[in-house]
């Protein structure tokens, strides 16, 4: 599972942020589009290293490698997929953004895994939904290299029924961050999953 920092500053913000690596986060999306590079590295300073591989960077790419940082997210816009491997000299891992099933299909098989978002309406963004039903779009997925992640309005009432119509795993933002027990709410999160993918083998 996925979670994807708030975009602004939070208190006790890196605080939380360790203690879902130590709950068993697997994957912590740096998106702090605002941040100058000078803020962002500080950001990355305040996390434990035992931790920084399983950070993704989402803004300012080109200090990746001197954090130890190898993975590497791109928006829709920023997005150029024939050009991806070439920006980085070392071996990095990709993800990136889709809106609909159609750019999803259509992506080079370079990327890990996308969001493709929004599935339900969003916590964290006011008045942001899908104008699609995305789980009737996924039945039309014909990219399988590529790992499908949901994203927009995911919580632990909604997570199981995502996992149940196609989507691969989930990403959290809003149930995180807009929570009064975040950490409880990853935690529930986390074991609807690990049951579904239990159930699975």
């Amino acid at each position: 599972m996925i979670v994807i920092s708030n975009p602004i500053a939070i208190a006790n913000e890196i605080n939380l942020i360790h203690s879902l690596f130590e709950e068993g986060l697997e994957l912590f999306h740096l998106r702090k589009p605002d941040y100058s590079l000078e803020e962002t590295q500080n950001f990355i300073n305040r996390i434990n290293p035992d931790f920084r591989s399983q950070l993704v960077l989402h803004n300012h790419h080109q200090i990746a490698e001197d954090f130890g940082i190898n993975r590497i997210h791109f928006s829709e816009k920023t997005r150029s997929s024939s050009l991806v491997p070439a920006r980085f000299p070392k071996p990095c891992r990709y993800s990136t953004s889709t809106h609909s099933i159609k750019d999803f299909n259509t992506l080079e098989n370079h990327f890990e895994y996308a969001f493709l978002s929004p599935v339900f309406k969003s916590i964290s963004k006011e008045n942001y939904v899908s104008e699609i039903d995305l789980f009737e779009a996924l039945k039309s997925r014909t990219n399988t290299k590529t790992k499908v992640i949901a994203l927009g309005g995911i919580n632990s009432e909604n997570i199981q029924k995502t996992l149940e119509n196609g989507f691969d795993d989930a990403a959290l933002l809003g149930a995180i961050w807009s929570n009064e027990n975040p950490l409880k709410q990853f935690k529930l999160c986390q074991q609807i999953v690990r049951t579904h993918l239990l159930s699975q083998v």
